[in-house]
């Protein structure tokens, strides 16, 4: 019995064209062991797919965790007898599972050959080890291979680090000791070529947790060997080892371009008159019922009268007027929609009816064959009304009884299509049909409310042998803010500070309370004043700040009291206020990430738009059913923000592919700015009392990033982060234009501040802004919560982010990783200034002799040559620009890989409701984690006392040998030319390495012996 190693390789995507053609012949050559086998080429595709299973033997199977599997694409060319590299991965042999039932697909970024290299890409795999009774056949003769060495310190993809520990530390001297073994083989084989350093992929678990630890989670299943799993887990190093860089995001969650048959693609072909208004969406067609009124209708009770109501009735489908209590003349103003494409008859069928207690009476009834209803599209006028005699069951018309009737087939574009009864609706109540139907609204106009206390004048305390400590509270609304204690008297000045949310219309009233601390949790009223707002004088910019005044303090019993009650008091105490409405500023409701205004508070401060943005609101695919347990699937309804402008859209019954096909737009002022679209499930359909709208999730799509009167149509992935992981909910078809109207006031745009100029010139200080930002979000809420139909407060909530400052783990390492993700680009150029020094390739590194001696030479082109280079970069990058918007990244925002105790953390209250246990286990993890900011924050700071230690005579040794050094330095510049100087130090950096030493540079040594103030810290 023998071991063998079995690789699957399933496909691959996204592949670089190499072939001077846009596209690319690729095949497959796996190494493993000094055996190689490649796979079939598929010629010209990008987007190959294999699905070929190749055997290897395994000659030791307790060896196997030592090896590494290579899996190498490239491009073959047959007419050059050569062929092309596409990329490569290399996968740990540690990582391949003894069985084919624990072994799952998974997805490999591949890696680039050199730092010049221009690889992208995936490929799928699958790997795993099996027994084979048979004894192996002779491998057949392969060419020798390049010598490969695996080396430590390439960049790799981090798993999630271990649950007691987030981050991990990398272990310097372990590493120290491979960099030194690995200079010793260097040596042995200098003969040899040498090969870039490339990434192995490997496995890394998750500690076992002590026993007297915290019982943790129990970890995710392991994915079903069909199931397609991303394994961007790798390692350079010690298994533990934390890696930044960040990889691809699962191609599930990615975005999937359409090409809908919409009119602005179709370039406004003739004859469709759709597209001169609606051409962002497919147009829909319905058959419009307009019922207006009735009059003459005969009497149908003993009462001498009848309780009239209308009936329309097409095919299966049937609306239903309200009935209106005697009445002969009634008037209804309804229109109902029936969606062409569920019409199950060709006769429309209108009945009035009389409504009874045991069984409803028929009046009369008209019928309408629908090959003869007129097609209306606007800008057509409307359709007017007619008066038709009602007939009755046999044909005939009856004597009394006329109805007012409109009928046609129009588009979504028609102005009565969001008040229609619309057909997929038919089981909804007259009363509940408002939260079905597409609205408008808009958010109130907030300002910041400004408000400075002064001082205060004769108070009196109710213990006259004590001196008060006064405390000023201001109320404006739900918002309470307080000043410091002011110094014990009765004259006390505070000159604080406070800023509120005030929204128009201004109904509120501001209350200035004065209490006197009498204990260390009892408060006594000295005095209150009522401020309407509407009183309180606006600032527009930096004009000057209103004049400050004194109002009178009442006593308690006094302020509700009558006016006539109140000239009886001769004698109060007073208090110095300065209050002013700000209209300078703009009020940040919104994340500042996610803002789609900046514009001020004040009309006239607003600059002119430079832009419309158009959003077409398609359809949606593959919901999740969010009411399976009622027996329904989901009432679908989403909502788009930007700006001061919410628009939400009609809610589709009971269906997890709904066609929406609404058209909206805004104005647009800035273009760096974000529109939010975000899908909800409708509970308030037949009522719902307390019920809250479920998120289904929502998109984010910054127009700086899209092009200009390009039309984007995609599916987004709607993603959303629940306490039992993250969940795709479905996907959203959405369809975006951004117009630009004033190219020149848009360039400009770029070079002004973002907000207000009032933000710059006297800014908010830091420690309101969070709080001001959550008051604008309560308002907002509040007000559109009022609405009718309402904008349910948690849809307005979960589209603003309100929860966006609370703690999560997931979040920081995200972040982590982000600036990690930055400093890679640094690291990379560091890298290759090292290889030039060391002189690893010596073809660039003469050459780049050869350019540093042109520039010291001739200085005057080092800034031309930065700015070329950084222009030639630029036109080089723009083949490969972005082709889509943003969107959704589930990978950068560590949502695949969160452990589900850090989501259960992320979620929970505040505060928190969880068990004692738990949170002292998250407590000590938060200190652990806390504890490796701490010493990295310290260590920035040794390094920066250092650099200040060097004239500062701390150690006056150091002090004396770097001033008379920068003496000697200072007299040989002066003397000597600066050219000389210059390709002196660049010839000494740029030395070869037999002219080098292993051990640290003297300034090095020196800058690590000067003290710092980390021996002065108690510890």
């Amino acid at each position: 019995m023998m071991e063998k190693l079995v690789v699957e390789v399933l496909d691959a995507s996204d592949l670089k064209p190499k072939d001077g053609e846009g596209s690319a012949s690729p095949f497959v050559e796996i190494s493993f062991d000094d055996q190689h086998q490649k796979t079939q080429t598929k010629h010209k595709d990008l987007n190959p797919q294999w699905n070929e299973k190749l055997l290897f033997n395994i000659n030791d199977p307790r060896d196997l965790p030592n090896k590494t599997i290579e899996a190498v694409v490239y491009n073959d060319q047959k007419a050059g007898h050569h062929k092309k590299f596409l990329g490569r991965v290399r996968i740990s042999g540690d990582t391949v599972p003894l069985s084919e039932s624990e072994a799952g697909v998974q997805r490999y970024p591949l890696d680039k050959r050199g730092i010049f290299s221009n690889i992208k890409g995936e490929i799928a795999l699958r790997i795993y080890a099996i027994h084979d009774p048979s004894p192996p056949p002779p491998p057949a003769p392969q060419p020798q291979p390049q010598p490969q060495q695996q080396q430590h310190g390439g960049g790799g993809f981090e798993a999630e680090a271990d649950e007691g520990t987030p981050l991990q530390e990398i272990n310097t001297n372990t590493l120290d000791e491979e960099i030194m073994a690995g200079d010793a083989d260097k040596k042995k084989n200098s003969k040899k070529k040498k090969e870039k350093e490339v990434r192995t992929f490997h496995s890394i678990g998750a500690e076992k947790p002590t026993p007297t630890a915290a019982p943790a989670p129990a970890p995710p299943p392991q994915p079903s060997p069909g199931v397609a799993v991303r394994a961007d887990f790798a390692k350079s190093g010690p298994p533990n080892v934390m890696l930044m860089q960040i990889p691809k995001q699962n191609p599930e969650y990615s975005l999937v371009e359409t090409s809908p048959p919409l009119a602005a693609r179709l370039r406004y072909k003739v004859g469709d008159k759709i597209s001169t208004t609606y051409d962002l969406v497919e147009p829909m067609h319905y058959l419009y019922v307009n019922v207006v009124k009735a009059r003459d209708l005969p009497v149908m009770d003993i009462t001498g009268s009848l309780d009239p109501y209308v009936e329309v009735k097409l095919g299966n489908y049937k609306g239903v007027t309200k009935h209106l209590e005697k009445n002969q003349h009634p008037v209804w103003k309804q229109i109902f929609a029936f969606s062409k494409e569920r019409l199950q008859s060709n006769l429309l069928e209108v009945t009035v009816k009389d409504k009874d207690i045991a069984k409803d009476d028929f009046v009369g009834r008209v019928l309408f064959d629908l090959t003869e209803v007129p097609l209306r599209v606007p800008p057509d006028s409307p359709l007017a009304p007619q008066w038709y005699r009602l007939e009755d069951k046999k044909g005939y018309k009856v004597n009394n009884g006329e109805i007012m009737l409109a009928v046609w087939m129009g588009t979504q574009a028609d102005e009565s299509f969001p008040e229609a009864w619309h057909s997929d609706a038919h089981n909804v109540s007259h009363s509940n049909l408002a939260n079905t139907r597409s609205k408008v609204y808009f958010s109130p106009k907030l300002y910041y409310l400004r408000l400075q206390v002064i001082e205060a004048q004769d108070l009196v305390p109710h213990d006259k042998g004590r001196a008060p400590e006064a405390v000023v509270r201001v109320q404006l609304g739900n918002q309470m803010r307080a000043t410091r204690t002011g110094p014990r008297g009765i004259n006390p000045i505070w000159n604080d500070e406070l800023m509120f949310v005030a929204a128009e219309p201004f109904e509120d009233f501001i209350i200035v309370t004065v209490e006197d601390r009498v204990g260390p949790n009892s408060m006594e009223i000295l005095g209150r004043e009522i401020i309407s707002v509407r009183s309180v004088p606006p600032r527009n910019e930096t004009s000057k700040l209103p004049d400050s005044r004194w109002h009178n303090l009442h006593r308690p019993s006094l302020v509700g009291e009558e006016e006539t009650e109140k000239k009886k008091e001769k004698f109060s105490s007073k208090i110095h206020l300065r209050l002013c409405l700000e209209a300078g500023y703009h009020v940040l409701d919104e994340s500042t990430p996610f803002s789609s205004d900046l514009q001020p508070s004040s009309k006239h401060l607003r600059k002119k738009n430079i832009g419309i943005l158009e959003l077409g609101i398609l359809s949606a695919r593959n919901l999740h059913p969010m009411k399976a347990k009622e027996g329904r699937t989901t009432d679908a309804y989403c909502v788009a923000k930007y700006g001061n402008k919410w628009v939400r859209t009609r809610t589709l019954l009971d269906t997890l592919s709904p066609r929406w096909n609404e058209q909206y737009t805004w104005e647009v002022y800035d273009p760096c700015t974000v529109i939010t679209v975000g899908v909800f499930d409708n509970w308030h359909i037949n009522g719902g009392g307390d019920a809250r709208d479920q998120r289904i999730g929502k998109v984010r799509i910054r127009l700086s990033t899209l092009e200009t009167d390009r039309v984007y149509t995609h599916y987004y992935p709607l993603l959303v982060l629940q306490p039992n992981g993250l969940k795709k909910n479905g996907e959203l078809h959405l369809a975006v234009r951004f117009t630009c109207t004033a190219w020149v006031n848009m360039v400009a745009q770029y070079g002004r501040p973002l907000l207000p100029k009032m933000h710059y010139v006297q800014p908010i200080p830091v420690r309101h802004i969070d709080w001001l930002r959550h008051q604008a979000m309560q308002i907002v809420a509040a007000r559109l919560s009022r609405a009718e139909p309402p904008l349910r407060r948690e849809a307005v909530e979960y589209m603003l982010d309100v929860d966006y400052h609370m703690w999560s783990l997931r979040r920081s390492k995200a972040n982590f990783f982000r600036i990690m993700s930055l400093l890679s680009g640094v690291t990379a150029v560091c890298k290759w200034l090292d290889d030039i020094c060391t002189w690893r390739n010596p073809v660039t590194t003469c050459l780049v002799h050869v350019l540093f001696l042109i520039l010291v030479c001739y200085p005057e082109l080092i800034l031309p040559t930065i700015f070329l280079y950084l222009f030639v970069i630029g036109i080089w990058n723009y083949r490969f620009r972005p082709r889509h918007p943003p969107h959704m990244d589930a990978r950068l925002s560590q949502a695949e890989t969160a452990h589900p105790d850090e989501l259960d953390e992320e979620f929970d209250t505040f505060p928190t409701t969880k068990p004692a246990d738990i949170v002292r286990m998250r407590y000590d993890r938060l200190r652990s984690v806390a504890g490796r900011v701490q010493t990295v924050v310290g260590d920035l700071a040794t390094q920066g006392e250092r650099a200040q230690a060097i004239l500062s005579w701390r150690d006056s040794r150091a002090t004396a040998i770097f001033i008379i050094f920068s003496l000697i330095w200072a007299v040989f510049i002066y003397v000597t030319p600066f050219q000389v100087v210059a390709i002196l130090v660049g010839l000494y950096m740029l030395r070869h390495p037999r002219f080098r030493s292993k051990m640290p540079s003297v300034p090095v040594n020196f800058f690590k012996r000067l003290p710092s103030k980390s021996d002065m810290m108690l510890y």
